[in-house]
């Protein structure tokens, strides 16, 4: 049984699948705790704050960064973990690093670097994340990475191509990968951490989108999600104006995913009474919305895509990013010389330049850009 309260069904620290290389355990902290300190520790962590979510790090000094995200993500899912009495140390741990391998300038950094990996393996955030807790952190003197636990490492793999899974299956047998091959879930604690995800980047780019000015809270409203709580704040409070409005929505739409989750969660553990971390896993996807909630939240997403994250104005500056990860790339596989020496002298030359970039902030990219083409973004 776990301790500290936990359910049986938690992830339990004392049962951990351990390290990659052997580590003398902490007088004071768990695994998981260790995990979670290295990670916030790391350069890599550091870096996030310069990292663009949606909006370029430029554009303004109030929009969510990859660091902030990561905040709101483990903030969501240690508050529905201590419902569920699930392991929060572990989900925060998988929060806080599930995004240390975004490029930077967002989802368009990785997609054009990925363009230009193409021949030589492609890039995958989800990939590179992993790779820079077992690789490219150098703090320790006798390995690379953070050597972080096993489950800490599942979680930070959300997602995983079928081909890479072998390829990390066969360096790693029966490792992180392995769900992938046999169509498995990860631990409760991760599938939270997938789902709390979802549910702080909906939410803040809501925010972030009004406070841009690229959408207006009208034109938000049309969504059925964000409608019902907006229409019950306004009723609520009929003098509120501005901000405090958005604001207000946003936190009853926060609050009502939250216990939807919490309740839609409890009723699936119910049905399947796993009685240990192994059987919960052995049960299939547990960690969920319920049906009408899963349904609003999948529209909610559909209308930000189509209304935001393809505005003009986004695209623009997206298509502009694309276009300084492109050339950085083509000057660095020229001309190595022009990066750290530690991946300048690397025979992978082309992932050598793929981890170069992909550890970059927003604006160390753009003066990079500017030092070695002349050009001004």
């Amino acid at each position: 049984m776990p301790d500290d309260g936990l359910a049986c069904y938690a992830s339990d620290p004392a049962r951990t699948r351990g390290r990659r290389y052997p580590a003398t355990p902490a007088p004071t902290r768990n695994v998981f705790q260790r995990d979670r300190d290295r990670i916030v520790h790391s350069t890599a962590f550091r870096r996030l704050v310069y990292k663009t979510q949606v909006f370029l790090n430029h554009e303004g000094d109030l929009y969510r960064t990859r660091l902030t995200h990561s905040l709101e993500v483990a903030q969501l899912a240690r508050s529905i973990a201590r419902a569920l009495r699930l392991n929060e140390d572990l989900t925060e741990a998988i929060a806080l690093a599930h995004d240390l391998g975004h490029t930077p300038f967002g989802h368009a950094g990785q997609d054009a670097l990925n363009d230009c990996m193409a021949a030589h393996g492609g890039f995958e955030h989800n990939l590179q994340s992993l790779r820079v807790v077992d690789e490219l952190e150098h703090c320790y003197p006798d390995h690379d990475g953070l050597n972080l636990s096993f489950e800490t490492r599942e979680g930070i793999l959300k997602h995983c191509p079928l081909a890479h899974a072998r390829r990390l299956e066969q360096a790693e047998p029966g490792g992180v990968a392995r769900r992938f091959i046999d169509g498995a879930p990860p631990s409760l604690e991760a599938q939270l951490t997938n789902l709390a995800d979802e549910i702080a980047y909906n939410a803040h780019d809501i925010d972030d989108g009004v406070r841009s000015g690229l959408l207006s809270f009208e034109q938000i409203a049309q969504a059925p999600l964000f409608a019902r709580f907006a229409q019950t704040t306004t009723h609520d409070y009929p003098q509120l104006q501005g901000r405090r409005v958005l604001y207000e929505s946003i936190r009853r739409m926060l609050s009502a995913q939250v216990y939807d989750v919490i309740a839609a969660t409890s009723a699936a553990l119910q049905a399947a009474r796993p009685g240990s971390a192994d059987e919960a896993r052995r049960a299939g996807p547990l960690v969920r919305f319920g049906d009408d909630m899963r349904a609003q939240s999948a529209a909610l997403k559909r209308f930000l895509f189509a209304n935001l994250y393809r505005h003009p104005q986004v695209v623009r500056t997206t298509d502009q990013a694309r276009q300084v990860v492109r050339e950085l790339f083509a000057v660095y596989r020229a001309r190595p010389d022009q990066m750290r020496p530690e991946f300048a002298t690397r025979a992978d030359r082309e992932r050598a330049v793929a981890d170069y970039i992909a550890g970059m902030t927003d604006r160390f990219a753009l003066r990079e850009h500017e030092r070695l083409t002349g050009h001004d973004k």
